[in-house]
């Protein structure tokens, strides 16, 4: 979910970056490391196992 503009997508974990690295909403095009638009800690934790 962007942060800004509140848009909410899915994505496959493996197709996404680092949680660290920068990601650009695909809505708005706001930019912020990609941990900042996980919805809660579990999609977070998830992220990391499958990367």
């Amino acid at each position: 979910m962007c942060p800004e503009c509140s848009k909410d997508w899915q994505s496959t974990p493996r197709d996404l970056p680092e949680p660290s690295q920068t990601f650009h909403c695909p809505n708005c095009h706001a930019s912020r490391p990609l941990s900042e638009f996980m919805r809660t800690e579990r999609d977070l934790e998830t992220l990391k196992e499958l990367q």
